[in-house]
């Protein structure tokens, strides 16, 4: 459950930095540690809020060396689970690859991701997925595939989520993120459904801030809330600032 897939792939891995360089010779990267922390006015992951449409704090830290490898860890508050009829107010997402260019502009990250969410009593949440991405240029591919069954379906194990999306440089220092994904739910297909977001980011003052319009096309009798009436994948706007260190 972290955010879409080109935000994702900017918080699994820390870029390499860069030695001084003699004469025109590319510098050898370096291992690198970084943390990070924010607050999100809304905690989707997939589409559907993982925080019944309220607020979420989350923080996270990465380590990459200089050979691709990478791991990292990242945390957020969370509402789905106690909802469901469990005890889990946080998710803990473990996770670890391997990234490297290809060719001139092209990528591929394969990993694997581990979602953990703490004190959970509540069956079949704890899923495990692995994945791989290739980017070219600004444009980001990814597939997921769970191992387990995914996020409290039952019998769900063999469930994929494609994610399509892109990194666009609009000046003045703003990012913009249009992305749509397909999550596929093994033997429940009125769990499947297709998000789409749009979001512009912006570094300010040390901090990242972000505004999101984020919506699916989920089928509502399976992720709304019954007793508030609240419809988990409604389209609506998420704000977001995080501070990396």
């Amino acid at each position: 459950m972290k955010p879409s897939s080109a935000v994702l792939a900017s918080g699994l891995l820390a870029l390499a930095l860069a030695l001084p360089a003699l004469a025109d010779e590319p510098a050898p990267p370096v291992n690198s540690l970084s943390f990070n922390g924010g607050v999100a006015s809304d905690y989707r992951y997939r589409g559907i809020s993982q925080t019944r449409l309220k607020p979420a704090l989350q923080g996270g830290a990465d380590y990459a060396d200089a050979g691709g490898f990478y791991v990292g860890t990242w945390l957020s508050t969370i509402q789905w689970i106690k909802d469901a009829g469990g005890d889990a107010s946080a998710e803990w997402d473990i996770y670890g690859g391997y990234k490297t260019g290809i060719s001139k502009g092209v990528t591929l990250d394969v990993g694997v991701l581990q979602y953990e969410f703490v004190n959970n009593k509540l069956p079949n949440a704890n899923t495990f997925e692995v994945y791989g991405a290739l980017s070219i240029d600004v444009f980001t591919a990814k597939y997921s595939h769970s191992l387990t069954n995914l996020f409290g379906f039952a019998d769900s194990k063999g469930s994929g989520y494609l994610d399509l999306s892109a990194a666009l440089d609009v000046g003045e220092g703003f990012t913009l993120t249009p992305h749509v994904g397909h999550q596929f739910v093994h033997h429940n297909s009125p769990a499947s459904y297709t998000d789409y977001s749009l979001t512009l980011n912006k570094d300010y003052a040390g901090f990242t801030w972000g505004l999101a319009v984020v919506g699916t096309n989920a089928d509502k009798s399976v992720y709304t809330y019954v007793p508030r009436d609240k419809f988990l994948g409604k389209t609506s706007a998420v704000l977001s600032i995080k501070k990396t260190f």
